[in-house]
């Protein structure tokens, strides 16, 4: 093994005489440096530049709230609040609707990043009506890339169960992949504390964020279906589904969080998918003599009304709406009474 040698020194090199006027400044120098950093630590706390920390308070790291914008967009003015389709298929409805309020194209621009928001809580097959129709969700993601040339559709949800498991069996991963939008699943690195002004249980709460970065326009189309704590699970209740942290402690308030809901995000559209409704045994069923046919959607930019209109006409609860409802309503989320602002269309 070669042996290493240390370089040789330029031959021209000179070490430069250290002057008294060099030498003194550089003692003057360090004088000063020192007695800066004397004062920062032994000035009083609160005194101009001293870093004295008797709490420990100041050393703490400062919360930057995150925020989510207003992704509403002012509806035509020959678009109906509120739009109700019957139709054969899904995709029949969903133009229908769509068209009511104003088309597609007018919310969504080319080359917007859409999210798109579906409920798939559980590990359930779509017949069974406790997730997102995902012959809706593919109709719609073709819209928005074709029709309205959008440049990115992302599809993401939080299930209760396992997500991968979750988006496979209720055909949503399918759906999706076919249509040509991307999914988002949740992982540890996906959340922000989110800052919603307002809120009484979600205030400061974490939040599955990334899907989210970017995106220029949010749609959320959920099921119509029971629930056993708020009585149904529908558009509002849909964003659920983005919480992160112990969420299931809100359940003991669920009116609550469920208007907490209706103020922390507030969408571009929200689509109710009524085609299996599941009429009780809800938020999970997994019994299909418990899910009704609906061959019915409904769309617009009103989720509170849009909520009173499925629950007292696809559930057939009657005018007596969730208490949700009337909390989201006080907090300005939207208008219960939906007479005068609703289109249907065959």
């Amino acid at each position: 093994m070669k042996r290493r040698t240390r370089p040789k020194q330029h031959p021209n090199y000179e070490k430069a005489p250290l002057s008294r006027r060099r030498f003194l400044g550089r003692i003057l120098g360090a004088a000063g440096v020192g007695g800066a950093l004397s004062y920062a630590a032994l000035a009083p706390e609160g005194w101009p530049g001293s870093l004295r920390d008797g709490t420990g308070l100041r050393s703490r790291p400062k919360f930057k709230p995150l925020r989510i914008g207003d992704f509403r967009v002012e509806r035509p003015s020959t678009g109906a609040e509120i739009a109700v389709a019957h139709g054969p298929t899904p995709e029949n409805r969903l133009r229908k609707a769509l068209d009511a309020v104003g088309g597609l194209a007018h919310y969504v621009r080319p080359g917007d990043i859409v999210l798109v928001k579906p409920n798939v809580a559980f590990d359930r097959s779509p017949n069974l009506g406790a997730t997102t129709n995902p012959e809706v969700l593919e109709a719609l993601i073709r819209m928005l890339l074709v029709d309205c040339r959008a440049q990115e559709v992302r599809v993401a949800d939080n299930p209760i169960e396992s997500p991968s498991d979750c988006f496979r069996k209720s055909g949503i991963q399918r759906a999706v992949e076919q249509a040509g939008g991307r999914v988002y699943l949740p992982d540890d690195n996906a959340f922000r504390t989110l800052n919603t002004p307002g809120a009484v249980l979600i205030e400061n709460w974490s939040f599955f964020y990334r899907p989210l970065t970017n995106v220029d326009k949010v749609i959320g189309v959920a099921p119509v279906k029971d629930h056993n704590l708020c009585g149904a699970s529908m558009g509002i209740k849909n964003w659920y589904g983005l919480l992160g942290g112990r969420r299931n402690q809100f359940h003991q308030d669920i009116h609550t969080i469920v208007a907490d809901l209706s103020i922390m995000l507030t969408p571009t559209l929200t689509i109710l998918d009524g085609s299996k409704i599941l009429m009780k045994n809800g938020p999970t069923g997994g019994d299909p003599s418990n899910v009704k046919e609906g061959q019915t959607l409904l769309a617009g930019t009103d989720p509170v009304a849009l909520d009173a209109w499925a629950f007292e006409h696809l559930l057939e609860r009657g005018s007596l709406v969730p208490e949700y409802l009337r909390k989201a309503e006080a907090r300005g989320s939207g208008r219960i009474d939906y007479r005068g602002r609703i289109r249907e269309v065959a």
